[in-house]
């Protein structure tokens, strides 16, 4: 994967692209409605695709509730659901991330806050950053009607409110499948914190959501 492994200068557009087209978290506004609650007992997913996979990784796992962070792939069919494929843009895949989470600790909402506050910049079409093409488009993959219902009303509000200088293209769609990517995708920030891509894509990353989100920083 050459547009990930190759070093990368961190300048101003990567920064802005890593946190979000916002300067401050007090513009950022909960979401108008979350989940019903009648869940709350047993653990949830969520899918979400914004990115390399990487850096969406990187930042569940340091989330207070979120159980578990996989990296995999989602839109496409079983069949091509291996980087080389996927990385060629064609197979209808994004590269997305399966969370596992505990909505007694975390909700539905909390979550696409930080998706769309720090994960990534949800104004931007099939790229983020450095990588381009379909597969790093920016999706919501919906489980239920319940999250189609939070993540739609959230995305009207954030552009309603102007939260972004340009519209959300975010797509709400629903999950067919997730695929976990090969073992050494998972976790892999983590694993390389001294990975080029990774102090230029996804550390500063890590410092927003810590930096926005203290109470949820784990």
């Amino acid at each position: 994967m050459p547009q990930r492994l190759a070093p990368f200068i961190l300048g101003a557009a990567l920064v802005r692209a890593a946190i979000g087209a916002t300067t401050s978290i007090a513009a950022f506004p909960d979401p108008p409605v979350d989940e019903s609650g009648h869940h709350a007992a047993k653990r949830e997913s969520a899918v979400l695709a914004g990115g390399c996979f990487w850096g969406v990784e990187a930042v569940f796992d340091h989330v207070q509730g979120v159980v578990n962070a996989v990296s995999g792939y989602s839109g496409g069919n079983k069949k091509t659901a291996h980087t080389v494929l996927v990385e060629g843009g064609g197979t209808g895949h994004a590269e997305s991330v399966k969370l596992t989470y505990d909505p007694a600790k975390i909700t539905y909402g909390q979550i696409l806050k930080i998706f769309f506050s720090v994960v990534h910049d949800p104004t931007e079409l099939n790229h983020q950053g450095p990588d381009i093409g379909p597969q790093y488009r920016s999706v919501i993959f919906y489980g239920d009607d319940d999250q189609k219902n939070v993540a739609e009303a959230y995305i009207r509000q954030l552009d309603q409110a102007k939260v972004f200088a340009g519209k959300i293209v975010t797509e709400v769609v629903p999950l067919h499948g997730f695929y976990a990517a090969e073992e050494l995708h998972q976790h892999f920030s983590d694993r390389h914190p001294d990975n080029p891509y990774v102090v230029a894509n996804d550390l500063p990353k890590l410092a927003a959501l810590k930096k926005k989100f203290p109470e949820l920083y784990r």
